[in-house]
């Protein structure tokens, strides 16, 4: 089974927001130290650094962050302050067995993300040896980054850093669902936001904070006002900002 397919599995967990802090601050470390050794190599790195704050920022799967393209961003009318990077189309979305990728939009939620896709994708990107393509994430090699590639440099960065082995890429989601419900959006909305017409099994509250939802570690148990279908996209105030 792919891992991306095993979101409840109970030995995986979430970041918590000092490790989510320590890994991001990681990667930034490896674009400085690579780059003043004046070797080209700080590209790639970037390219990392970004990915996985990009991933955490949208609550993306592996397959989903691996094939956004550049076209994919687009102005959100609600919020104006994130400019082009308002919006998110994910086109190849989790799936059914024998069904096409599921397609849904994301809304921007935090101010510090378009900024880090705008440096990316506009100053950083075109140097890369394969930026002619549409792909948000080329490689080194080809015309889009690879699965191993996102898995073993998120090993690399993990393991450096002394971290729980626990923590997997799919954890980079688990997080942006904690987070966010911990930051104390309606649980609803956030469930709209990911899945809407599945149940939300990713979140995990760390120990000490209000776990009210899901009793300090456990699950967002299903909600008994589920709504199938998108929600409306003429709502106003942070509503709007979570689900489209």
């Amino acid at each position: 089974m792919h891992r991306d397919e095993a979101e409840g599995e109970p030995e995986r967990r979430a970041f918590t927001r000092p490790e989510l802090e320590a890994f991001f601050d990681h990667a930034d470390d490896q674009v400085l130290r690579v780059r003043g050794k004046g070797r080209k190599g700080w590209l790639p790195a970037f390219r990392d650094a970004a990915l996985f704050k990009t991933t955490y920022a949208y609550g993306l799967r592996r397959n989903e962050t691996r094939m956004l393209d550049l076209t994919d961003f687009g102005r959100n009318p609600e919020g104006r302050e994130f400019g082009e990077y308002g919006t998110l189309m994910v086109r190849y979305g989790k799936a059914k067995k024998g069904s096409p990728p599921k397609r849904r939009s994301v809304l921007t939620v935090w101010k510090w993300t378009p900024g880090i896709i705008e440096e990316w994708a506009s100053e950083v990107r075109p140097g890369m040896r394969h930026a002619s393509g549409p792909a948000l994430w080329p490689s080194e090699r080809g015309l889009r980054i690879g699965p191993q590639r996102l898995d073993s440099r998120f090993a690399a960065y993990r393991d450096a850093l002394g971290l729980d082995p626990a923590l997997e890429f799919h954890s980079l989601r688990r997080s942006y669902i904690t987070h966010l419900l911990e930051d104390g959006y309606d649980p609803l909305f956030v469930q709209l936001l990911l899945s809407p017409q599945h149940r939300v099994h990713d979140v995990q509250h760390e120990a000490g904070t209000d776990g009210d939802l899901c009793g300090g570690g456990g699950y967002l148990p299903p909600s008994i006002t589920q709504v199938s279908g998108k929600f409306d996209a003429g709502a106003t105030g942070a509503d709007a900002r979570l689900a489209a």
